[in-house]
């Protein structure tokens, strides 16, 4: 019998969590497709955060630290997988939660991810969008002024690359989470943890915890060090490594 901490039980559980997402109608079939697509990348990494993760995640705590207004968006996968982790690192990084999908009917699962939240313990923004971000003609493009709208730095997770590319153009610094190293929102972003979001979350609310200590000067140094290039091209070695056995 399995462990409640066994990568293979934990797999299980999250699945679960998304079939009930799914048939509650705030997780969309096609959100179950990408999480399939991640467990595959998440076995050649050893189902475990990497050295080189951990890195990345200290210094997407740094740079959430030092933003002015931080803003961490959420679809419907992430709600239901790690709605609680979400709601620590914002405390934590005095950031604001902001609901964002893409599939239809993209209101009623906006208000069902505020609801989540709001059972919770949790004000989230993203019932009402009262700004676009340029670049995007899709469902993406619609946000809340107050939140990604006005953002510095936004932490982005299962996301679509164009809409990193748009967070990017609009002079934001984007933190993306993403098991897959070669995707768009990878490549594009400023930091990019290549980790499952049910372990990236409280090692970087961990890392942020443990980074309040420090002051500016150390916090941008932290930022600076960091190369995303170097991070992605470190992770793909990692999963060719493991990928070759």
């Amino acid at each position: 019998m399995l462990s409640k901490n066994h990568p293979r039980y934990l797999s299980l559980k999250y699945r679960h969590a998304l079939e009930n997402g799914v048939k509650s109608g705030i997780v969309t079939p096609t959100g179950m497709i990408a999480h399939g697509r991640g467990e595959a990348l998440d076995y050649l990494i050893g189902e475990r955060t990497t050295k080189n993760a951990m890195k990345a995640a200290e210094a997407a705590a740094a740079l959430l630290l030092l933003a002015k207004r931080p803003v961490i968006s959420v679809n419907g996968n992430v709600s239901v997988l790690a709605a609680e982790e979400i709601i620590k690192l914002a405390k934590v990084c005095d950031a604001k939660i902001e609901a964002n999908v893409f599939y239809a009917p993209a209101a009623k699962r906006k208000r069902m991810i505020v609801e989540l939240f709001r059972k919770k313990g949790a004000h989230i923004l993203g019932r009402i969008s009262d700004a676009k971000i340029k670049g995007l003609s899709s469902e993406r493009a619609n946000v809340s002024k107050e939140g990604i709208f006005s953002a510095d730095v936004v932490l982005v997770m299962l996301e679509d690359g164009d809409r990193t590319e748009a967070l990017k153009k609009a002079g934001k610094k984007v933190i993306a989470i993403d098991l897959n190293p070669l995707s768009r929102t990878a490549k594009k972003a400023d930091i990019t943890i290549v980790d499952n979001i049910v372990r990236a979350l409280p090692l970087l609310s961990k890392k942020a915890n443990t980074l309040k200590r420090k002051n500016i000067k150390q916090l941008k140094f932290i930022v600076k060090k960091f190369s995303n290039k170097r991070n992605i091209k470190e992770s793909l070695k990692i999963i060719s490594k493991a990928a070759s056995k």
